[in-house]
């Protein structure tokens, strides 16, 4: 649900105008298969299509496939959108999603490999006609469509290559190495069906972005769309009241009021469905990140890590550095979300349990431990890593902070170069965030992709990977229940809050906040 800070306009037209957005962070690449985060994903939604898309409240909607069913339990049949051009002018067929899936799975340029975890789960892939497209799943697949909704699709000729088939053990039919897709920034290759095409891409600077008059849907508003990456969120809000944004992401929650209080601007808040978390080196012995006397990894000690949950205040972080702008996490989902657990226990802030803990463990006298995390990604991340690394030293946790720009940070996250990290995710559906971040690393399967701590637990992988295949809703969510019960008691992570979304714009604007936390240009709407 979304709240706005005005009402009584009516949806005006200004076809044809220009429209300049301050973001909080920059997207790394316009490569849409480059690397599964908000920012990126954000961006390549305004130039290339998925099959199937989220609305402002992640419900499925059509974009690129009309209609989809089940067959059988292992078979669904997508009916493609007739009459769609790629902003080049070529035609829109099955062939082109086929070819993105084949990418999606040789795309050795992506980050942690999230995307081909969606194709791996596929056994066939059939083109029956231009525009109807049968999927065969190796295993029963009820959340297809919503895992869909992050395949955004690529023209197939941006490369050269011979007949492509889905056969994944054969690189789908491509002989030598897979064609690598180059030059997506510079526009060149980032050819889609969306409603904007790529003008050009200054990393740093500026993303300019022009309406594709190719569009098959509703043309959106605004010719041109300037996005100016300011990770401040001081000169940020600078912008807006100057006059160099029109709309600007993520303002401080402490200069709401001022917004407020501003003639001329508006805001509108949103609770998103994003938890953010840290994420412990489970396996590794020693782990890069600690030190302690006896040259152990205490994350190993399920201790530990309820101790290390138990020293953190979430209320206070929120209230405090947050601004009330979020809610304390004591799960990894939202409540109200299909699968989340009625009634999670309370994450506690208890400092003397937590030492008690600590001490039971064998650490009385603490260990070192660095807690990294990105500066300038998620809202408030770097004060909230000292906050956190405060706490931790309160119950005799050596603790330095390790914060750095999301450029530097992601890669080496991939890498595994963290011990305890931070980390960010939005879940439509419960099954996402375990799905990534807890089952066993399971590349081959599609699991644990983001499990850098390659935390592992059999019957946590039990119960998890019967609901992925559980068509049943019912029988599906009881075992999502079971999953993340038994989450909550070991901790591969630890929770702290979910982040509350806000955009300001100038009056005369209208924007209905998402939560995906998304910032879609063709969602703004001038008003009169």
């Amino acid at each position: 649900m979304a709240w706005v800070a005005m009402a009584g306009f009516a949806v005006g037209s200004a076809y044809g105008q220009s429209l300049k957005i301050g973001l909080a962070s920059e997207p790394t690449a316009v490569d849409p298969h480059y690397h599964q985060v908000t920012p990126n994903g954000s961006l390549t939604s305004h130039i290339f299509d998925t099959l199937v898309g989220l609305d402002a409240k992640l419900n499925l909607i059509p974009l690129l496939a009309t209609s989809w069913k089940n067959v059988d339990d292992t078979t669904w049949e997508f009916t493609l959108r007739p009459d769609v051009k790629f902003s080049n002018g070529e035609a829109f067929t099955s062939q082109d999603v086929i070819f993105t899936f084949c990418r999606m799975v040789n795309n050795e340029q992506s980050i942690a490999g999230s995307f081909e975890s969606i194709v791996k789960k596929l056994a066939d892939v059939q083109a029956v006609d231009a525009h109807t497209l049968r999927i065969t799943t190796r295993a029963p697949y009820p959340l297809l469509p919503n895992d869909l909704t992050r395949a955004s699709i690529l023209w197939s000729g941006i490369v050269d290559h011979g007949p492509i088939t889905f056969d994944l053990e054969n690189k789908c039919g491509v002989k030598g190495e897979w064609p690598k897709v180059e030059a997506f920034n510079n526009g060149k290759n980032a050819i889609g069906t969306g409603p904007y095409t790529l003008k050009s891409y200054v990393k740093g600077a500026h993303i300019a972005l022009t309406r594709n008059e190719n569009y098959w849907g509703e043309k959106p508003e605004w010719r041109d769309v300037i996005f100016t990456p300011v990770p401040n969120a001081g000169p940020r809000l600078t912008g807006l009241l100057a006059g160099d944004f029109d709309v600007i992401e993520s303002p401080a929650a402490r200069d709401v009021p001022r917004i407020k209080n501003t003639p001329g601007f508006e805001y509108v808040v949103t609770p998103s469905v994003r938890v953010v978390f840290f994420q412990f080196d489970v396996e590794r012995n020693p782990s890069p990140g600690v030190k302690a006397a006896d040259g152990s990894n205490p994350l190993q000690d399920v201790r530990v890590r309820r101790a290390i949950s138990m020293a953190i205040d979430r209320k206070t972080i929120v209230e405090r550095i947050m601004d009330g702008l979020a809610t304390p996490a004591n799960q990894f989902l939202i409540d109200g979300l299909y699968g989340t657990l009625p009634n999670p226990p309370e994450l506690k802030y208890d400092p003397q349990e937590a030492k008690r803990l600590l001490a039971e463990a064998g650490y009385p006298d603490g260990f070192e431990l660095k807690v990294s995390s990105t500066n300038d990604r998620y809202i408030n991340d770097g004060q909230i890593t000292q906050a956190v690394a405060q706490y931790l030293s309160r119950v005799g946790i050596k603790a330095s902070v390790d914060a750095m720009t999301r450029a530097i940070y992601f890669p080496k996250r991939a890498k595994r170069e963290f011990s305890f990290a931070m980390g960010g995710w939005s879940s439509e559906v419960a099954s996402s965030f375990p799905q990534y971040w807890i089952t066993s690393y399971a590349p081959e399967l599609g699991l644990g992709t983001s499990n850098y701590g390659r935390y592992s637990n059999p019957e946590l992988d039990k119960f998890f990977r019967e609901a992925a295949v559980t068509m049943d809703p019912a029988k599906r969510e009881a075992l999502l229940h079971k999953t993340l019960t038994i989450a909550l008691a070991d901790l591969p992570s630890i929770p702290l809050h979910f982040e509350s979304s806000i955009w300001a714009f100038r009056k005369g604007l209208t924007y209905e906040g998402r939560a995906d936390q998304y910032t879609l240009a063709p969602s703004v709407h001038s008003v009169k």
